[in-house]
Formats: C-alpha cells, structure tokens, sequence
C-alpha cells in the first residue's frame, strides 16, 4: 500500500477511534508488506525531499488504525542521544511495565490523524517497557524505552484503543505544570 497524508484517516472520521485487534503470528504477507510500508512511510517523512515530492507528512510513528486497519500493529523512528535512528516496526506490542514518575513534550504532541490545534501538555510514563514481535528482528522482543521514546511508543500503542493525545490534555488547564515530570525538549 503506497501510503502518504492523504491515505492517512483523520480524527473527525470515527474509525481511528475503533479499537485494534492483535494480529496473528506469524504474520501474514499481506500484514507483513502493511508493517514495512507503515516503517517506509515514517522515514520516508523524515527526509525532507521525499517528504515534499510525495506529499507525507513530517512523523515519527504510525499505527494500523490510521490507515483504516484495526489492528495492532505501528512502525517508529526516533533518533537516540547519539542522533542513530531506534528503528521498529512492532506487532502486539503491549506496555507491561511503566513508571509512576511522568514526562512530557514541552511543546506538546501532535498526529498524523490530527489536523486542528490541540495545544497542552500530554502526562505520560517517563518510562516503559514494552514486549512485541518486531519484524525487523524476526523476534519477540523487549524494549525499556525512556524519555522520547517512550513517549512516541505510548501515543502509537494509545491508538490501538482509539486514544489520540488529546485526550490525556489538562482540559481547564493545557499548560498546567505537571509535578516532579520530566520534561523533553
């Protein structure tokens, strides 16, 4: 599937509320061609050239149910401290463990999904960890994830119970400080 922002279901359609199933394993072709199209369309976003010739939209993570599929399935790219990509086009990934301290964005988060302004600070765990089959590796998987990436994994894996980050917004008050958090630039 040739993915780029206009394949990408928004937030005002009902469908990127619906929640996604665990996919089963091994994979079938058609799901595994879905996962490395999902990882292409990440990185391809982040080149800016192909970004603009191919109409994608700048992300960081994706998951099945923004292209209409319900299923638990996401590809991220993040760059670590030493600006290498964490590359990981993950199935059935599940948090079985997090923090109780909190960290968020300074800025806030955005979506793929979401068009309009939702400003406001997005609490989530400053760590997690996370159990999967990542293709890439052919394998389960354990990944302790901290501080950005962590966070990019919990928005994704929030889709596959039709949460958007919004939802975890102060709404009487966005920007409201967030006690003893950890706060990513």
């Amino acid at each position: 599937m040739k993915i780029n922002y206009d394949t990408i279901i928004k937030d005002i359609n009902p469908v990127v509320r619906q929640k996604s199933e665990p996919v089963k394993l091994p994979l079938s072709d058609e799901d595994r061609i879905l996962l490395m199209d999902m990882l292409t369309y990440v990185k391809d976003s982040q080149d800016e050239e192909k970004a603009e010739a191919e109409n994608l939209r700048p992300a960081v993570g994706i998951a099945a149910i923004q292209l209409g599929v319900p299923k638990k399935m996401l590809a991220v790219v993040v760059p670590d401290e030493d600006g290498n990509d964490m590359e990981y086009a993950l199935a059935n990934p599940r948090i079985i463990s997090e923090s109780v301290q909190r960290a968020y964005l300074k800025t806030g988060e955005g979506c793929l999904s979401v068009e309009g302004a939702h400003e406001g600070f997005v609490p989530r765990a400053a760590r997690i960890t996370v159990k999967g089959y990542d293709l890439l590796q052919d394998k389960e998987i354990t990944i302790r994830a901290k501080d950005y990436l962590a966070i990019v994994l919990q928005h994704e894996i929030d889709h596959f119970s039709g949460t958007l980050f919004y939802d975890h917004i102060n709404k009487a008050n966005p920007w409201k400080d967030i006690e003893d958090a950890i706060v990513i630039e």
